[in-house]
């Protein structure tokens, strides 16, 4: 299958993106990253050994990056997530970094453009421990909270070249 995606000049996929066989691959262990080598093999009516060969490939050349363990925030007592926009006053950015480092609360810190330079990603028991968390911030700079209803979209991985 020919990729539809209009790519910026000079921009080449890596040699392990433009076969179909490790584009498959990966859309089998997105789907289920914890499949067997052999199930995985079946699936794709290769030989375990090759399968397992394309993987580490995959993996060598940091496409595959890692297989995460998703956990249920509310199931572990964190009914509560939050995203707060950090705008820090000059000479605060390193700081700010540190502390959303330092708290278990935050699970993702993502610099960012525009006035607000970061976006932080928590995880709270109750509303009432988000003021203290803010506290922590506003030391640094300004925060704009908003808190998360629901996700029509939950975290999923970017699209691979043939689904752009």
């Amino acid at each position: 299958m020919k990729s539809k995606a209009k790519r910026s000049p000079g921009l080449q996929l890596p040699k392990e993106l433009q076969d179909p066989r490790n584009l498959e691959l990966i859309r089998h262990l997105r789907a289920d990253p914890r499949i067997a080598i052999s199930a995985l093999a079946r699936k794709v009516k290769m030989s375990a050994p090759a399968v397992k060969e394309r993987v580490q490939r995959l993996e060598e050349a940091g496409i595959i990056q890692g297989y995460r363990l998703e956990l249920d925030p509310a199931a572990l007592g964190l009914p509560v997530t939050a995203l707060v926009r950090v705008r820090p006053m000059p000479g605060q950015l390193p700081r700010i970094a540190k502390l959303a480092q330092s708290l278990p609360q935050v699970t993702e810190c993502h610099r960012i453009t525009g006035e607000d330079c970061f976006l932080v990603k928590l995880h709270l028991e109750s509303l009432d421990g988000l003021d203290r968390l803010l506290d922590r911030f506003l030391v640094f700079g300004q925060t704009t909270t908003s808190i998360l209803q629901s996700s029509p979209v939950p975290s999923r991985g970017p699209p691979l070249p043939d689904e752009r």
